[in-house]
């Protein structure tokens, strides 16, 4: 086949390796085909000291790879799937939900640090009073703040490489960051160690460690309806199904990809469950509820298991929703 699938992505390391790992799959696939990964510079690349809620949220991520897509200059986009905002507009489509990282938190602590020895919560409590804690997100602040409120929290933004070195130098005494991206770089640094957080008290963000291949709406893939199925060749059902009912629960909520909001669903053969976490603007007070579809109760006739699950993440929303939730999030 004499085409060239064009993949757009971040200028950075991680996204560029996101981008190679979905290269080498499509290869894979399709053995002989040409790929090219074409690096685009978005807004929230350039703008790297303000926090992201400051300067619009990490929507701010995927706006130019959107604008090539519509202009004909990438055929496909790859996303870390939590950057993309709740609902995608009309001209656009998730083309393929690849199999999921780890979606869990991690902290990072110097190798020397009691945490290091510890796991879960246990890590956080090992931590000084006082200890300085690197993350720019207000989920991650708010949980740690929940079980450890003498800690310093330190905005934290720049590459992986660069938050690890804050550690490693001292500047910090620990950092949260996302398990996902440290396997999908390989990142680690003597100095440091990673200790994986308790889900159950560090919920992640709705669609962590999932990747999003992005197409236009309407048309298959470079107008070849070939490259289109060898895309959603590579879409995981099981992924597809957990984030599906993440992102239709934010939706659903009036979450924006900055608001202090966790959500998790683990899909198992036919049934889901979905758990959720969510704080006040100012973090004191926080709501959380779960649901879980064994039953397959909420699949109406001739629904897909996509479409099931985002049915169970509204519903979730709508029973938050109804305990006060919008209120919390400050949109009430």
């Amino acid at each position: 086949m004499s085409f060239t699938v064009r993949i757009g992505s971040r200028p950075s390391m991680l996204a560029l390796a996101q981008a190679e790992w979905v290269r080498a799959r499509l290869m894979r696939t399709m053995p002989g085909l040409a790929i090219e990964i074409v690096q685009i510079r978005t807004s929230g690349d350039r703008m790297t000291s303000a926090s992201l809620a400051q300067i619009g949220g990490k929507g701010l991520f995927i706006r130019e790879l959107e604008q090539a897509l519509e202009a004909g200059k990438v055929d496909i986009a790859v996303h870390s799937m939590k950057d993309l905002p709740a609902r995608l507009g009309p001209k656009f489509r998730i083309a393929a939900v690849p199999e999921r990282e780890n979606p869990r938190d991690a902290l990072v602590v110097r190798s020397e640090g009691a945490a290091a020895t510890s796991s879960g919560g246990g890590a956080l409590a090992a931590l000084a009073s006082g200890a300085r804690l690197g993350t720019s997100s207000a989920r991650r602040r708010f949980e740690a703040t929940r079980l450890r409120n003498d800690l310093t929290i330190v905005p934290l933004r720049g590459n992986v490489d660069t938050r690890l070195k804050r550690v490693a130098d001292g500047e910090l005494d620990a950092a949260i960051l996302a398990t996902a991206g440290l396997n999908r770089l390989g990142a680690h640094r003597e100095e440091v160690e990673l200790v994986e957080l308790d889900e159950r008290d560090f919920l992640p963000a709705g669609g962590q460690g999932a990747l999003c291949i992005e197409a236009t709406a309407g048309r298959p893939i470079g107008g070849a309806v070939e490259l289109d199925d060898t895309v959603a060749a590579l879409d995981n059902e099981r992924a597809h199904r957990e984030v599906a009912a993440e992102r239709a629960f934010l939706a659903a909520l009036g979450a924006s990809c900055v608001s202090p909001v966790g959500v998790k669903a683990t899909a198992a053969n036919s049934g889901l469950a979905i758990r959720a976490l969510l704080f006040s603007i100012d973090g004191t007070r926080n709501l959380s509820d779960e649901l879980r579809d064994e039953s397959a109760v909420l699949v109406t006739a001739g629904a897909t298991t996509i479409e099931a699950s985002e049915r169970l993440g509204a519903v979730l929303a709508d029973r938050m929703l109804a305990q006060g939730a919008r209120l919390l999030l400050g949109d009430g």
